[in-house]
């Protein structure tokens, strides 16, 4: 069963240091199954209160590979380089 990774960033002040992370994070989805299916692109707030700057939904073939993605090495890596230049919260779920 499928799970799936979403981002939102509600706040980005390095531009350099996130393009640098989404470049070198495209490989490290890729190494462990996984594959972008929502990258940023135009969103509307249809009921609630939170607005995030950028969605980001990454697909894994499952909770497992999620998870192996999350504490690989690689990820481990660049995982600072998008907590020094945004504030995002990340959420890990289950698909159906």
């Amino acid at each position: 069963m499928p799970a799936y990774v979403i981002a939102e960033v509600s706040e980005a002040w390095d531009a350099d240091a996130l393009d640098e992370y989404r470049r070198r994070n495209t490989d490290a989805v890729a190494n462990h199954g996984g594959r972008f299916t929502v990258r940023g692109g135009e969103h509307e707030l249809l009921e609630g209160e939170r607005d995030p700057l950028r969605i980001v939904v990454i697909e894994f073939p499952d909770m497992a590979a999620a998870r192996a993605w999350w504490s690989s090495d690689e990820y481990e890596a660049i995982k600072e380089l998008r907590r020094g230049a945004s504030t995002t919260n990340i959420v890990l779920v289950d698909g159906a």
